[in-house]
């Protein structure tokens, strides 16, 4: 199979391969070091969220509005661009392991199966057999939510992508919901990955999109618990609202560790968010948009994420940059506008790690 790029072929990516010799370096060094525990040590399941900031391939879709993405585009998206981007990401997902790589990766703003492909096909990813779970979804921009999975570690049984409709506005179209249920291990696991409608077009205007993803997800959960309570749940996405908004606290019902939830729903992400830890920076605010949100089984005294480190924002040097306008620092994005920046995401991963007590 050969990479998504048009119009590269297979000898010009080995040629700009040796361009990209300190990039390929690091990667291959991290993944031969994580290769390098020993098989008597036990690793705990990690699983990573990540909103890519668009993953796209350099072919036209007629039936999607990815003109910016193309070689003649406005960002000028060609065949070496979307190289470096694979060689990025790949490189934050080999660093991310400590014990060995995600078992589950979640991700957001990827453009169909043909990249994720590429990711797992043409970067270190392929030391790795990673499988891909992915449906086309309504987006307008063709950007979709997808799932990576071990396949030494997690058996995907079923998955469908759930529809965020409004019947008041029949035009409306937004990212669907992938579900995936599966075994992690021996220990049934029930995956929801998001990406909310964003706050472009204001906060005030678009939160009724936000409260619609968290009233259809929430209708799927309570569905869920109703017929198990202890059912492992994992919610994970890019919510666009933080962990104290309405359609988070409120309508999906998701609370702290510790206080009572009648949705049987807890965000993982809290405290970070009370510290003013993020994952998305807009000016000089940064903001834990990003989070994992699970089942109160999986919180329960001997539960697999009850432990106070569960949760992680994944923040190495090189994803961040000095921020010359603002104090601290900023993402170190693949854009800067339309202008070409050469970095990761707009968007820091997070981790979730399950241990077995």
């Amino acid at each position: 199979m050969a990479p998504i790029l048009a119009p590269m072929n297979t000898s010009i990516l080995k040629k700009r391969k040796k361009k990209s010799n300190s990039v390929s370096l690091v990667l291959i060094v991290g993944l031969f070091a994580l290769l390098a525990f020993s098989p008597g040590q036990k690793p705990s399941a990690r699983i990573m969220f990540y909103n890519v900031e668009n993953l796209f391939d350099t072919i036209d879709n007629p039936d999607k509005s990815d003109e910016e993405f193309l070689p003649d585009g406005v960002r000028n998206w060609g065949g070496y661009r979307f190289y470096i981007k694979l060689q990025r990401l790949s490189q934050v997902i080999v660093a991310t392991g400590e014990n060995g790589f995600p078992a589950v990766i979640g991700m957001c703003e990827v453009e169909n199966h043909q990249v994720l492909e590429s990711l797992i096909h043409f970067t270190p990813l392929k030391k790795i057999d990673y499988g891909i779970v992915h449906q086309e979804s309504p987006d307008s921009r063709g950007i979709d939510v997808a799932m990576l999975y071990r396949k030494d570690m997690f058996s995907p049984q079923f998955f469908r992508a759930i529809r965020v409709s409004d019947p008041a506005d029949p035009s409306f179209a937004t990212r669907d919901i992938l579900y995936v249920k599966g075994l992690l291990g021996t220990d049934t696991m029930h995956f929801f990955v998001n990406h909310w409608p964003s706050k472009y077009g204001g906060v005030s205007a678009t939160k009724p999109r936000r409260a619609l993803a968290a009233s259809v997800l929430r209708a799927q959960t309570d569905s869920l618990l109703a017929r198990n309570p202890s059912a492992n749940i994992i919610i994970m996405g890019d919510l666009n609202d933080s962990p104290l908004d309405k359609s988070v606290a409120g309508v999906l019902g998701a609370k702290p560790v510790g206080k009572p939830s009648p949705s049987g729903l807890y965000n993982l992400a809290y405290p970070l968010a009370k510290k003013g830890i993020g994952t998305n920076k807009y000016r000089s605010k940064w903001d834990l948009i990003d989070q994992f949100i699970v089942s109160r089984n999986l919180v329960s005294k001997d539960g697999m994420a009850s432990h106070s480190d569960a949760f992680s924002v994944f923040s190495p040097s090189y994803l961040l940059v000095k921020d010359e306008n603002n104090l601290g620092e900023k993402l170190n994005r693949t854009f800067v506008g339309v202008k070409y920046n050469g970095g990761f995401s707009d968007h820091l991963p997070i981790l979730l790690d399950l241990r077995k007590k």
